[in-house]
């Protein structure tokens, strides 16, 4: 503890020294107003600010201040013993919550201790299983379990792996048909390239190897099968792609062409108005074909393809 001065037995609080001093500047300022005038209700603001201004002394005096120089060098003792108490205070407070803490954590684990060694004894004397027996059940149970989610999820994974397996085949699957469909349009372009029939032929089979029930290729095969002046091999095509597909306008049309060849006139008219049915466009081939050059005067011929000259005759 330091030491006080004399002046420190005077009252030290902020609020007495501003007293002290209102008080002190309060005398000194009206003395002099009172001695001059015995009825200060009298006296005005004006009066009283010039008397403060022709004031020859000042108001104060090393007396008033050295007191207040005491004042604030006990004010500031004060102020760092109010500091060093308050931090000890604060310490002491922290010291006591963390007592506090350990203890309460010492009392819980020691309860919870206390708690489990009771529950086992209560289990131990009313003849509940031991904690071997309980052990095995839990194994037990959980091996079930277990087992029982293996099974589920071997079932879900092999429908999952079928599934899976189904996919593939289908990718498989085209992947092949699009392998094949590139062979058989190269095909077709070479087929289109060619000005050998047999050639052609041969590009035609080459599609039918890998399209069996392609009627197009059988149509056009037809096409230069009889190109080589054979129309029974034409008419067996043709009768095979229709078997396939009875509405291709381009078998009906060549098998027309093949009938034709072989002299059945009348079946090659009938398959020609089927042709003709599907597209109008068989009707000018058929005038220019050179398969049905012996027909041109055959009377349904001339109605079927020329019908504007029979309109006329």
């Amino acid at each position: 503890m330091t030491e006080k001065t004399p002046a420190a037995n005077l009252p030290t609080t902020p609020i007495t020294v501003f007293g002290l001093l209102v008080f002190l500047l309060t005398v000194l300022t009206v003395r002099p107003v009172l001695a001059q005038d015995s009825e200060p209700e009298k006296a005005d603001a004006s009066d009283v600010a010039e008397r403060i201004e022709t004031l020859e002394e000042p108001l104060y005096n090393p007396f008033v201040e050295r007191y207040l120089l005491d004042e604030v060098k006990s004010l500031r003792s004060d102020l760092q013993n109010t500091r060093a108490e308050l931090i000890e205070k604060v310490v002491d407070k922290e010291l006591s919550v963390a007592d506090k803490t350990m203890s309460y954590a010492t009392d819980t684990v020691t309860y919870f201790f206390y708690l489990i060694a009771g529950a086992t004894s209560i289990l131990v004397v009313i003849g509940w299983n031991s904690i071997r027996d309980m052990r095995h059940q839990l194994t037990t149970l959980a091996e079930k379990r277990v087992n029982e989610l293996v099974i589920e999820y071997e079932k879900r994974l092999k429908a999952i792996e079928e599934q899976l397996q189904q996919k593939s085949d289908i990718i498989q699957q085209n992947q092949d048909e699009i392998e094949r469909t590139n062979e058989v349009h190269s095909l077709w372009l070479k087929a289109s390239q060619e000005t050998s029939q047999q050639n052609k032929i041969a590009a035609y089979d080459q599609i039918l190897d890998l399209r069996p029930d392609d009627v197009e290729a059988l149509s056009y095969k037809a096409d230069a099968v009889l190109e080589l002046q054979e129309p029974l091999w034409a008419i067996s095509l043709c009768l095979r792609a229709l078997k396939l597909a009875p509405d291709n306008g381009h078998a009906h049309y060549q098998l027309a062409c093949a009938y034709a060849e072989i002299g059945r006139w009348e079946d090659a008219v009938n398959t020609l108005a089927r042709a003709i049915d599907i597209s109008e466009a068989y009707r000018d081939d058929a005038s220019v074909d050179p398969s049905f050059s012996r027909l041109r005067d055959y009377e349904n011929f001339r109605a079927l393809v020329f019908p504007e000259q029979a309109d006329s005759d």
